[in-house]
């Protein structure tokens, strides 16, 4: 059956349904009771159309259009997809390089380090010394624990949040900090350190020190010793001598059992960057040690 002869069908029907309507009207009925015969809507097949010549051009490019549409919108959400995915392999790639040789960030657990840190603290520890840039006397240094300085290592973390806290912090967008230590560089490689002369000062080659990042009132004599530091480690102590199982307290006298080995190091704590209102730069107190003596 061609189109006319269907289009002949559908006109005879509505005549029929509105003589049928009319009749109803004549009987009492109102013309709120007239409904028109609905054509049901069959789905466009617009491949079908796309290939049937007797189908206006009109139409055909229509059929067209809308199928590029719809194919450009599936293809430009496989694309953003795409895009997202490769943006965030790529900052995570970044981040784990960043982490590895440049930088990472650590939270500070304790108060041993007060007031310079305070637990909460985040800083940022530069991977850069020891190694480009040597070591010196004054800097605080993250190391990991050298010989079971922590008498309870923190629990890992387990479950979903652990594994995902343990991912963050791989790739580097997580402080660590958990089992390492944080601490002052006092002795170098070959430096002679005791304590204490006359005034109770730590004595490094001869020198005593004049401290003033020492917590207030926390002294530094609570442990007399007299260590040369081995080649390739470094003697440290807290800044809060009063409350810092540091190098004084795992030394048999050797300087060897106290002290940490350079390997050890991660790196030197340069900035403190969370909370915002105590944002600032960590001083290595240069003038404190500008007259001690090389070895």
């Amino acid at each position: 059956m061609d189109r006319a002869s269907r289009r002949a069908d559908r006109d005879a029907g509505a005549d029929r349904a509105g003589d049928r309507a009319g009749r109803r009207v004549a009987h009492g009925g109102t013309p709120d009771a007239i409904r028109l015969p609905r054509v049901p809507q069959r789905p466009v097949d617009r491949t079908a159309v796309l290939h049937r010549s007797d189908i206006p051009l009109g139409e055909r490019s229509a059929a067209r259009e809308a199928q590029r549409e719809e194919r450009n919108g599936q293809h430009g959400f496989s694309r953003l997809l795409r895009e997202l995915a490769i943006v965030v392999v790529v900052a995570l790639v970044l981040s784990l390089g960043i982490k590895t040789f440049v930088a990472q960030s650590f939270w500070i657990p304790s108060g041993s380090m007060e007031n310079a840190l305070v637990p909460g603290d985040r800083v940022v520890v530069s991977k850069f010394t020891p190694g480009p840039i040597s070591l010196k006397r004054g800097d605080v240094v993250v190391f990991h624990d050298p010989g079971h300085w922590l008498d309870i290592p923190h629990k890992k973390r387990s479950g979903i949040n652990g594994a995902l806290v343990s991912g963050l912090q791989f790739v580097g967008l997580y402080p660590s900090g958990d089992n390492d230590l944080i601490k002052r560089v006092i002795g170098l490689p070959g430096d002679h350190v005791k304590c204490c002369n006359t005034r109770g000062q730590i004595v490094v080659n001869g020198v005593g020190l004049s401290e003033p990042y020492i917590y207030p009132g926390g002294g530094t004599d609570q442990k007399k010793f007299s260590v040369t530091v081995p080649s390739g480690r470094v003697w440290v102590m807290g800044d809060n001598r009063g409350d810092s199982a540091d190098s004084r307290f795992h030394d048999d006298g050797s300087g060897r059992t106290g002290s940490v080995p350079e390997s050890d190091i991660i790196g030197r704590a340069v900035m403190i960057v969370w909370p915002v209102d105590r944002m600032s730069w960590l001083s290595n107190y240069s003038s404190t040690f500008d007259k001690v003596p090389q070895p």
